[in-house]
């Protein structure tokens, strides 16, 4: 039985099909399109928004938008490789008219045009909410970690000449000591050249690497990204506030919001900030446990608090005053004397030191009632709606891979297109393609 044959390469068709007929008209390349077609280019600051009048023609900036948007939902973000998709590609061929920009072309227009991509963003957003995608009622708001183009070594050395720098001026403040000028001058040019010197150690799955703190906002609608940012904080403790901020504000600035979050972003401070704008936070308390003697010892819930008199009542019944304030943690401790706890004959149930401290948190209010809404029920919300669009910015779109741009700006403008890509891959999977196209042409 003979095989199924293919074409002579050599034969020539009647009727030549053209690039039009070859993409199916609910294809993901006509959303891009038409998404790209509704975008002000020169509002949101790209760069050639209008042909100039003299010198060599330059490409249009929707051209390029619409080629990275491409490539990025197909995994494809290197310039090279997609200078390659230019030649081969049907699909690419189509979106850009046959258009074949170089490499040098594809990522510079990467590299200048972070702040324009984000607006191009929050245009998609603000669409997804025209089309009733985003109800703007609860979002959730999680942090990941995403591996920097500096090497672990790269980061290293870095540390290493900042200690050397650091040693050789507090040497020089305490005593008379011969410094090298020239080995002084090289380590100043060494921190000077370096080409990513945000990226720092965080931890990660697999140990502790160069990385960023992605945060993002989704709504829990349709797990829409509606906010998202990177940092250079390790954890999350100081992003609620900023991330609550930014998600209100593209959502329309509301008058209530509720947002949902882990206890890693437990912080009175920021709680009671965002209630003073409507919006209303969920988090669990991310308490210290009590970790000396052999497990039994007296749980901080078990130390009542007198707002009027501003100290604790301990379960033998003293009282612990106020002893400081750490302004830098934010935080209160109280203590009872001494003498008092040493002749207490619940000692050794309370603490191995010579007295207990109680730590309370100057916006402590804030956070009992962040505890208090943070239900196992809106604690599932919170893993159901953020944890995935993690795995698919990371695993799908990003395909497991590090930032190719260096430096905080390079990492906020791939993360900035890689949610422009994921965002339009769910607004295209919940409405399909001839409706979101609908939506997008009116």
């Amino acid at each position: 039985m003979a095989y199924i044959q293919g074409e002579s390469r050599g034969q020539q068709a009647l009727f030549a099909s053209t690039l039009d007929e070859l993409i199916p008209t609910d294809h993901v390349c006509r959303v891009i399109e038409a998404f790209v077609a509704k975008l002000e280019v020169a509002a949101l600051g790209f760069e050639r928004a209008e042909p100039a009048e003299t010198g060599r023609p330059g490409y249009d900036p929707r051209d390029l938008l619409k080629l990275y948007l491409y490539g990025y939902l197909q995994q494809v973000r290197s310039s090279r490789r997609l200078e390659a998709e230019c030649r081969r590609n049907v699909e690419v061929m189509w979106l850009l008219g046959r258009l074949t920009p170089d490499d040098k072309s594809i990522a510079e227009f990467r590299r200048v045009h972070r702040d324009a991509v984000t607006g191009a963003g929050a245009e998609l957003v603000r669409m997804a909410r025209q089309v009733g995608l985003v109800k703007g009622e609860w979002v959730a708001i999680d942090g990941s970690k995403f591996r920097a183009v500096s090497s672990a070594q790269a980061v290293r050395e870095r540390e290493a000449v900042k200690r050397y720098l650091d040693q050789l001026e507090n040497a020089d403040q305490q005593d008379a000591v011969t410094i090298d000028g020239r080995a002084v001058a090289a380590a100043l040019e060494k921190l000077q050249n370096d080409p990513e010197p945000e990226a720092r150690f965080m931890r990660m799955t697999n140990g502790y690497a160069p990385a960023y703190n992605v945060q993002t906002a989704v709504d829990a609608e349709h797990a829409i990204i509606v906010a998202q940012q990177v940092t250079t904080e390790a954890n999350d403790q100081r992003s609620l506030l900023p991330m609550a901020e930014a998600a209100k504000q593209a959502l329309g600035t509301p008058e209530r919001l509720h947002v949902v979050a882990d206890a890693g972003y437990s912080n009175g401070e920021h709680a009671e900030r965002c209630e003073s704008q409507g919006i209303v936070p969920h988090a669990p308390t991310n308490r210290a446990i009590n970790n000396k003697g052999d497990g039994t010892l007296f749980d901080r819930r078990l130390f009542v608090y007198d707002e009027k008199t501003d100290t604790f009542r301990c379960p033998a019944g003293q009282t612990l005053v106020r002893k400081q304030l750490s302004r830098k943690d934010g935080c209160v401790m109280y203590a009872a004397e001494a003498q008092v706890c040493g002749a207490c004959a619940m000692k050794n149930r309370c603490t191995s030191t010579s007295r207990r401290w109680i730590t309370r948190h100057l916006h402590e209010g804030a956070v009992q009632r962040m505890n208090q809404r943070a239900t196992a029920p809106l604690m599932r919300l919170r893993r159901c709606t953020v944890e995935r669009p993690f795995a698919v910015l990371k695993h799908v779109i990003l395909g497991n891979a590090r930032f190719l741009l260096r430096g905080r700006d390079g990492a906020q403008t791939e993360i900035s297109l890689a949610t422009l890509a994921y965002n339009l891959k769910t607004m295209f999977h919940a409405l399909g393609g001839y409706k979101l196209l609908s939506a997008l042409a009116d």
